[in-house]
């Protein structure tokens, strides 16, 4: 009877298996599904159907870019001081020694005329000591003569002394006047020497009829006044000729103090390195260093804090669509993974490349090598002509030969590619049997109550 019972139930249910277990698998049975081997030049082939990836947006190739700096602290001001550079050593140019010739009068010199107090004397003429100044003086005009009352112009520019005193003594006989007088000069006019430069007091002094030698020039314009005696000199200008001593040959030897000067004779006491301008320019320099410092700190401030808010900005938009992509309100291209996978679902097409087969398998855990047929992989890809609506392409990948995954390295994916991994013989007939044995207990227990 228990024998009877079992073998009813058995044939109940090996009568339903058909409805109970359904194994998917791809047949090229169909003329619309066309199944393609994968090798080196097939997936040359699949490869050749055109896919853009879907790019970033733009703000995620973006950088913060150059900012405007701004001025900083302002513009560095112009250097007052000009840099002090030592000069090399001064060469020694000394003027020829003029001659020694006596004193000739010139325009501007102030003879003063002596007589004799009593009559019939010059003194007795109208006006002839109405001197033009109270030293009763007669100035050389510009046409060199000097003009006497009742006597006329008398010209004495160009005579020395004594010329001058003969040549006066002609003149007041011809016109019946005592010619007994004195003449002297009493004001150096027409012969002068300019000093300047580093001495107390730039003074023009004049040649008188002692010789003026270069010594005397410098006392009287106050002496020389540098600390530098080492590049200071003493330069003379004579006749379109530069001449020049140096300060330290000047102190040294005396007959360079004795150098007698003539009339026009420039003399000029220059250093070339100025210590205290020398002192002011590096400070000012230092001073200079620090505000350009100061300066480039401030602009650095500035800089830094544009690119923050500028790289915030960029930190916004992107963080913005990276929420829109976890949200899945950014539209993607997807493929899918089905059958003996790991983890089956939709695998997202990477932005800006392409993406292959085993990127797809391997970035979601692979095929379950337990269940998975490694000889039938497919990756199923519709046609896109709607003229062949419904045509599918099984491109098989036989992986028994596990040389052959180097393929799935190569073959990309397009949107909407289904990769498919087929179940393994004996894991069939074990979801079979699985299904079967709670039904057959059931059908078992069923008969004997």
């Amino acid at each position: 009877m228990f024998r009877r019972v079992i073998a009813i139930a058995g044939l109940t249910v090996l009568a339903n298996c058909g409805v109970a277990y359904i194994s998917p698998k791809v047949s090229g049975a169909d003329d619309k599904v066309r199944i393609i081997s994968l090798d080196a030049q097939s997936v040359l082939a699949a490869n050749r159907s055109s896919y853009n990836p879907k790019q970033l947006p733009a703000v995620f190739f973006q950088n913060v870019g150059t900012p405007n700096v701004g001025s900083g602290a302002g513009t560095v001001p112009v250097p007052s001081t000009s840099p002090q550079t030592p000069p090399g050593a001064l060469a020694l140019r000394v003027p020829a020694s003029p001659p020694r010739l006596p004193y000739d009068i010139g325009i501007g010199d102030v003879l003063l005329l002596a007589t004799r107090l009593g009559g019939s004397t010059v003194e007795e003429l109208s006006g002839l000591l109405a001197a033009q100044n109270r030293r009763q003086g007669y100035t050389v005009q510009d046409d060199g003569a000097i003009a006497i009352p009742e006597v006329g112009r008398v010209a004495v520019a160009g005579l020395t002394l004594e010329e001058a005193e003969a040549t006066l003594f002609q003149r007041l006989l011809e016109n019946q006047i005592d010619p007994t007088f004195s003449l002297e000069i009493a004001e150096f006019n027409s012969k002068r020497v300019s000093i300047g430069g580093a001495v107390g007091s730039p003074t023009i002094a004049p040649i008188t009829l002692t010789p003026l030698t270069l010594d005397q020039a410098i006392a009287a314009a106050g002496g020389i006044q540098t600390a530098d005696l080492d590049y200071a000199s003493i330069r003379i200008y004579r006749d379109g000729v530069l001449y020049q001593i140096p300060l330290t040959e000047y102190l040294r030897q005396g007959d360079l103090q004795k150098i007698r000067l003539v009339a026009n004779d420039s003399v000029f006491v220059d250093t070339e390195y100025q210590l205290d301008r020398a002192q002011e320019y590096f400070a000012e320099q230092i001073t200079i260093s620090q505000f350009r410092q100061q300066s480039r700190a401030i602009a650095l401030n500035e800089l830094q804090t544009e690119v923050n808010m500028r790289r915030a900005a960029l930190g916004d938009v992107r963080a913005n669509y990276q929420a829109r992509v976890e949200l899945d309100a950014v539209g993607r291209d997807y493929a899918y993974l089905s059958g003996e996978v790991s983890k089956p679902g939709r695998f997202t097409l990477p932005f800006g490349r392409q993406a292959t087969l085993a990127d797809a398998l391997y970035s979601e855990g692979g095929f379950d090598t337990k269940t998975a047929n490694p000889s039938q992989i497919y990756i199923l890809r519709g046609s896109a002509d709607p003229r062949d609506f419904g045509a599918v392409t099984a491109w098989h990948l036989d992986a028994r030969n596990a040389s052959n995954l180097t393929l799935s390295t190569r073959m990309e994916l397009r949107p909407n590619d289904i990769i498919f991994i087929a179940e393994q013989p004996i894991t069939r007939w074990n979801r079979v049997i699985t299904q079967i044995t709670p039904s057959l207990f059931n059908s078992v227990a069923s008969a004997v109550n």
